[in-house]
């Protein structure tokens, strides 16, 4: 497993991430850390590594996209000198442009996406030991949905920034395909965006692979 002795990771995003998790910062007693992947990651690498004594900060915000990412980078990741840190960010980025169409100031078209978050990869990476980059995704198995072809051009985006900055990626669109090959969607998301247990657990899942998590371990 990647992270090492008294790692803190930091994983921010948006309601994804959330989760309902307590401000500011998403760590602590009584569900701070939210009630998503979040929570889980944090579960089972306690129960798995517990002489690891690995520190989990939430940082998620409900609604935010990689402009508002930009404007807290310095409060809610830098300052808290995390040795790894994990990016998901995109969802509202993209879903404005449908649920929204006219309000044109919302979107955050693919070029804009990819400049601001590389930026903030390219100003953190240096301070990290490790990187995790997540794709934004979209419970739609159909390939051409208008949103879920613009969910994919968007994660092709965080697969070339986790190429070129030595990141571990996390295809979440790829795993949540797997399970949708057996499920509809709404069993995972109503709303096909906001993940129920089931569908965090496949977040965390991903998540835990990239970091080499050993689920054999300990039992």
């Amino acid at each position: 497993m990647l992270l090492g002795q008294n790692s803190k990771l930091v994983m921010i995003g948006d309601s994804i991430t959330d989760c309902e998790r307590a401000r500011p910062r998403g760590e602590g007693l009584f569900g701070a850390i939210g009630k998503g992947y979040v929570s889980l990651v944090d579960a089972l690498l306690t129960a798995a590594y517990p002489e690891l004594g690995i520190r989990v900060v939430n940082m998620g915000t409900s609604g935010n996209n990689v402009r508002d990412l930009t404007d807290r980078w310095e409060t809610d990741v830098l300052d808290l000198k995390p040795d790894w840190l994990s990016i998901m960010i995109g969802t509202n980025d993209i879903w404005r442009q449908y649920d929204l169409p006219a309000q044109t100031e919302q979107h955050v078209y693919i070029d804009e996406y990819e400049e601001k978050l590389e930026a903030l990869v390219e100003r953190t990476r240096p301070t990290l030991q490790g990187l995790v980059l997540m794709t934004p995704f979209y419970l739609e198995p159909n390939e051409a949905d208008p949103m879920r072809r613009t969910m994919d051009q968007y994660g092709q985006v965080v697969q070339k920034l986790a190429s070129k900055y030595d990141a571990r990626f996390v295809d979440t669109q790829a795993a949540f395909n797997k399970v949708l090959g057996h499920i509809y969607p709404a069993t995972l998301a109503w709303d096909r965006v906001h993940p129920n247990m089931s569908g965090h657990a496949v977040l965390a899942r991903a998540f835990l692979q990239a970091i080499e998590y050993d689920y054999n371990r300990g039992l």
